[in-house]
């Protein structure tokens, strides 16, 4: 499993970095960036927390084809 950010619906609020530091940060530049793309099986119910917290959907875990 792994983090996708849709960057066009993404409005860097920084809601999921308060839930998940180690996974998210906004730059100074104001962007969201994904610090980690994995999921490991312990953090899953931590992102999906985080991914539930952005007010618009830009954030998604997907399965690794």
């Amino acid at each position: 499993m792994r983090i996708v950010l849709d960057g066009a619906k993404c409005t860097s609020l920084g809601n999921c970095e308060a839930v998940a530091p180690d996974y998210f940060e906004v730059g100074e530049d104001g962007e969201l960036e994904i610090l980690r793309e994995d999921v490991p099986d312990d953090q899953l119910d931590l992102l999906k927390q985080a991914v539930a917290a952005c007010p618009t959907g830009a954030l998604s875990l997907v399965e690794d084809e």
